[in-house]
């Protein structure tokens, strides 16, 4: 069966010109030929072609090849993708090599074999069509990372608290210092994330995101640093690690609080000698990526427990950003409500809902334990069971064990899982935020208190 690329011969000589046109039309279903050059934009505008076979020199008598050189600049700069090989006399390699250097594929040197002919085209083709390859996967890498950023675009606020944040992205975007993010669940790290990396010399490359708490100690190393067929019992193909796809872009950690001190000497160690090894493999990986991290856990607190690395908190937080809870910014409530309503309005086909002024109140005066990822929720169930066209303080049910902190237990309650929020609750104020205290009052471990505290929304 013929192969179905489309090949173009330009030459000055007829005779050249039906001899390679009677070989090739044996192996490809298109090859048309030209004797004249000048006419060379206008078969690559009129025809989509796989390949030129290009002569060195169209002029008699002229052996310097400069023509061809320039009608090779001519052909990349109307379509770079188009293979090139240049055909050439004897004495002319030296040339023929040149060329190479300015994007010719190959060279054929006259009189030709055509089976070292045929391979050189064959080998042309396959480049050009890996080149196409990649292309395709780069702009498809680009078409979903736009896509996974459009969900993290907008980065909603007006509050002081925020302003200072958009000051201090705006700063740090622009350089590779690590990143720590600090904050409760649902505050919007990995958003921050994403808008510095957006801002960031390496926009261009590639965002990817590790949550560390859902990656079993065993998959560790594997997950992060990738392992080679057969390095254990169930790598039954190589495996690329998150730090070589991140490679020249952005690795996000998140949960990094979650990590065990092993695991946490294995990141370290990576992150400063900028350097992995795979599993199953003796061979050490320069690895460049630009590094984020972010926890909901007090890591300051933790490393008085040495049950976090003071070196590696050293390493990840060359800048540290604090994001407020979104009790501490109602100024934004507003503004965030009215942002999901325009998200789920459409979505769920109502498009002319609105907010009435008493739900914006009940929403102001909530505290919000799961921030704005509760908050954006609580909209989205809205939406979909109100039954007019105003979303009433009614259609937001907020359950009472998420009620207001401030609020003292009430002796009627009896609700276990409230009581002892309540009593954690207590043991943390008593103790002005001293968890070593405040677990010891309680009777339990420092880890045990953190497990409560992010499990109530403290």
């Amino acid at each position: 069966m013929k192969r179905t690329e489309r090949i173009l011969v330009v030459d000055d000589e007829e005779d050249i010109l039906i001899t390679l046109r009677f070989f090739l039309k044996q192996h490809f279903e298109s090859v048309q030929t030209e004797h004249n050059p000048n006419l060379l934009p206008r078969h690559l505008r009129n025809g989509e072609f796989d390949l030129v076979l290009l002569d060195m020199n169209f002029r008699k008598g002229d052996t310097s090849g400069q023509e061809g050189l320039a009608w090779l600049e001519k052909i990349k700069t109307l379509d770079p993708t188009i293979s090139v090989i240049m055909i050439t006399a004897h004495g002319e390699v030296e040339m023929a090599v040149e060329a190479v250097k300015k994007g010719a594929i190959d060279f054929v040197v006259k009189p030709w074999r055509n089976e070292k002919l045929l391979a050189s085209i064959s080998a042309a083709l396959r480049l050009r069509e890996s080149v196409q390859e990649v292309q395709q996967l780069q702009s498809k890498k680009a078409v979903l990372q736009s896509e996974i950023d459009q969900q993290y675009s907008k980065i909603i606020g007006e509050s002081e608290q925020m302003q200072q944040i958009f000051n201090t992205i705006q700063k740090v975007a622009a350089t590779d210092a690590n990143i720590l993010l600090l904050g409760e669940n649902g505050t919007g790290k990995e958003l921050i994330a994403r808008a510095i990396h957006r801002q960031s010399p390496r926009h261009q490359e590639v965002f990817i995101s590790v949550d560390l708490g859902a990656i079993p100690d065993s998959l560790f190393e594997s997950e992060l640093f990738g392992h080679k067929k057969g390095s254990f019992t169930d790598a039954h193909e190589d495996r690329v690690g998150r730090f070589e796809v991140a490679s020249d872009g952005t690795l996000f950690l998140d949960e990094i609080g979650n990590l065990s001190l092993p695991l946490q000497a294995k990141l370290l160690t990576a992150l400063q000698t900028r350097q992995i090894r795979k599993l199953g493999s003796n061979q050490l990986q320069q690895i460049n990526i630009r590094l984020i991290c972010a926890t909901n856990m007090p890591l300051y607190e933790m490393i008085k427990d040495s049950s976090f690395r003071q070196d590696l908190l050293y390493r990840i937080n060359t800048v540290e950003i604090t994001l407020p809870p979104l009790r501490d910014r109602k100024d934004d409530i507003p503004l965030l409500a009215d942002h999901f309503l325009k998200i789920y309005a459409p979505k769920y086909q109502k498009p002319k809902l609105k907010l009435a002024k008493g739900t914006l109140q009940k929403l102001s005066e909530y505290h919000w334990p799961g921030n704005i990822r509760e908050l954006r929720h609580s909209v989205e169930r809205a939406v979909i069971l109100c039954e007019t066209d105003a979303l009433l303080p009614s259609d937001f049910l907020f359950h009472e064990k998420a009620a207001d902190s401030s609020t003292a237990l009430s002796t009627d309650n009896l609700n276990l899982e409230e009581m002892e929020r309540w009593t954690v609750k207590q043991a943390i104020q008593k103790h002005q935020g001293n968890i070593t205290k405040a677990a010891k009052e309680l009777g339990l471990t420092r880890a045990a208190l953190y497990r409560r505290m992010e499990k109530y929304g403290f």
